[in-house]
């Protein structure tokens, strides 16, 4: 380590003076520098190469799971521990979000709608339960309100929109996206919290015009959302957080960079078994498709 540290500074302090603090002898530095790394050197250095690569492609927010993950897939055999040590040579770190502050979250039960989902997040099927909330992202020109959609069975954005203003245009228009983009066949339970523009007639008209039933979250229950919310502290922590927007439009394009070009089809999710949430729609379609196949061949056998 004595060695290592001369080699990193030798450009900014004299050899002699940092060999002579350290108690070591010059010659002792040129041998080792001469000296080939060992085994185990060697594939530090080619799985610290690796991680760093797979912490650039996400945008420098994964921390050791991710690239752990990531690690395997390239068949490097690495556990947990090695990758945290790792990473701590390489100075990678994940991007830490901010804490609650302390109190009460909760209210009484809503009596606007019935809060059906229950905070019962895990769902089997796709395009069955959705979830949607609006937050705002920060321009010099002024503030851009952001809505989403979320269908839980694979934590996928299937629709979003952004404007200048917090209105009930801009949750419509993330919701006609979803429903344009994923035409689901049954009746779609889609949550919301109990803000001003989810209990609007423009709203309840939309929602009974396309085979939607409504859920809301409890008043200031923030949990009963915890899906979106969840997503909004992963896009303001990972991206937005970390840009400086001039214009509404620029932060536009920035959030539908995050959402369709990293956050959809490569960002891994714990939830999907470290799949992206594109990619476990994927695995769970062809899974699908796989035992309807079975059963197919079975039943034309037994005949």
């Amino acid at each position: 380590m004595r060695y290592a540290f001369v080699a990193e500074y030798r450009g900014e302090f004299s050899l002699r003076a940092m060999c002579r603090c350290l108690g070591i002898q010059p010659t002792g530095f040129y041998a080792w520098l001469k000296a080939p790394l060992s085994k185990r050197a060697q594939k530090d250095e080619r799985q610290i190469t690796l991680l760093k690569e797979a912490w650039v492609a996400s945008g420098k927010v994964y921390g050791l799971r991710k690239p752990h993950d990531d690690l395997l897939e390239q068949g490097e055999s690495v556990c947990l521990n090695r990758v945290a040590r790792l990473t701590k040579l390489a100075g990678i770190k994940a991007q830490i979000g901010y804490k609650r502050r302390p109190g009460k979250y909760g209210g009484k039960p809503s009596v606007v709608v019935d809060n059906t989902l229950d905070r019962r997040f895990d769902v089997a099927t796709p395009d069955s339960v959705w979830v949607t909330d609006i937050t705002f992202v920060r321009a010099q020109e002024g503030f851009a309100h952001f809505a989403v959609v979320i269908d839980l069975f694979s934590r996928r954005v299937v629709g979003w929109a952004m404007q200048s203003r917090q209105t009930t245009e801009v949750v419509l228009q993330t919701l006609l996206m979803a429903t344009w983009l994923r035409k689901p066949r049954e009746k779609v339970l889609i949550h919301t919290d109990q803000g001003s523009q989810f209990t609007s007639m423009d709203w309840a008209a939309f929602l009974r015009a396309h085979n939607l039933e409504h859920s809301m979250s409890r008043r200031g229950n923030c949990h009963d959302n915890a899906v979106a919310e969840s997503f909004f502290n992963l896009l303001k922590r990972e991206r937005i957080r970390r840009r400086t927007y001039r214009t509404r439009e620029e932060a536009s394009q920035d959030v539908f960079d995050y959402v369709e070009m990293f956050y959809n089809p490569k960002r891994k999710h714990a939830r999907n078994g470290m799949l992206s949430p594109v990619d476990f729609e994927r695995q769970q379609k062809l899974r699908h498709e796989g035992v309807q196949e079975t059963r197919g061949y079975s039943l034309r056998h037994d005949l």
